[in-house]
């Protein structure tokens, strides 16, 4: 379901609204129905309920946001997977780099390309749009950093970080001027808002495992800690964070409630599959 929000709200229907869902797949019956009486204040979901061509609907997305919930498409704009519609267009016109070790099937894109805007990104964002979506949920822009660097040998670290960012801000000048309310969350990457441009580009901030690893690891690691520290930066600027970590065990999830409420954070616990909807904070 969803966690504490530290002020709630109420909706236009006069439900108490708190937290964030988010759910990329197996939804119930391929409906949005259980989502739909979480009342989240924040929902994340795919564009299509089965992750290919099945895109939900304008009705569906209206009925979900009917309560106040603010509902963000999910997409990729750093790699793409094998079992996306598309994904044999964008191979063929030569967008692909390599596959991605973590995720098999999936594939690192030259998201630079004029190419890779016409052909993935913004037919995304317009399908969005007319689904009555309140923004984009933007995932990888890691791909930056994750990119090996012998298969772009003419691009440094920061120039990818550069280039990820000037995307990202295409994306929000985009989306903004079809519809000035629609709102822009890169995941994960906080550092990135040390690039002119991100924060004004930006409504907010997802980042995964702050506390918990999957799953149920505590997230002790040095990065832990920089990731922490760069996004207390984002929210200090006045971002929304929305926090996803992976645990299940009750003590981790009690520890990480706390751990939201602490830092005013919009938190979720849930599975790495992103499949089911979790138990909600106390």
């Amino acid at each position: 379901m969803l966690s504490v929000l530290v002020v709630p709200g109420c909706g236009s229907e006069g439900f108490l609204l708190s937290g964030l869902v988010y759910q990329l797949q197996g939804y119930r019956d391929d409906r949005l129905d259980e989502l739909v009486g979480v009342h989240a204040r924040y929902a994340v979901i795919d564009l299509a309920r089965d992750a290919g061509e099945s895109y939900f609907s304008a009705a569906e997305i209206a009925a979900l946001r009917e309560p106040g919930t603010e509902v963000l498409a999910y997409f990729e704009i750093g790699s793409v997977e094998s079992f996306r519609p598309d994904f044999a267009t964008i191979r063929d016109a030569g967008l692909l780099l390599h596959e991605w070790s973590d995720w098999p099937g999936e594939h690192f894109a030259r998201y630079w390309e004029p190419e890779w805007w016409e052909m993935v990104v913004r037919p995304r964002i317009d399908r969005a749009l007319r689904a009555g979506f309140d923004g984009a949920y933007l995932d990888t822009p890691l791909a930056y950093e994750e990119i090996n660097r012998a298969s772009v040998p003419d691009l440094d670290r920061a120039e990818l970080g550069q280039r990820m960012v000037e995307l990202i801000v295409r994306i929000s000048e985009y989306g903004k001027g079809a519809d000035p309310r629609f709102q822009v969350y890169p995941q994960n990457s906080p550092e990135l808002a040390e690039h002119p441009g991100y924060l004004d580009a930006v409504d907010g901030i997802g980042v995964e495992e702050l506390f918990f690893r999957a799953t149920d690891v505590p997230c002790a690691a040095d990065f832990c800690a920089t990731d922490l520290a760069a996004t207390r930066r984002v929210r200090d600027a006045g971002k929304t964070v929305l926090a996803v970590d992976y645990a299940v065990i009750p003590e981790n999830l009690a520890e990480a409630c706390r751990r939201y409420r602490e830092e005013g954070f919009e938190g979720y616990t849930t599975v790495r599959s992103l499949d089911r909807i979790s138990a909600p904070c106390p």
